[in-house]
């Protein structure tokens, strides 16, 4: 039973994805662009925090 439900969930959010993508490419540019800028930035915090702690959390 759950994994009809995911697989239910999964195929909803890919209709989403190409629906947005044919009505309005550039709201899913934009989309794409900030999700970028989140992984971004989460990998120069982690990136901060490792030297942090081979400096010895100084």
């Amino acid at each position: 039973m759950a994994v009809n439900a995911k697989k239910v969930a999964v195929y909803v959010v890919v209709v989403f994805v190409m629906y947005v993508i044919v009505t309005d490419p550039a709201k899913a540019a934009d989309y794409v662009q900030i999700g970028f800028q989140g992984i971004s930035d989460a990998a120069k915090a982690l990136g901060d925090f490792a030297t942090w702690v081979a400096d010895g959390g100084k």
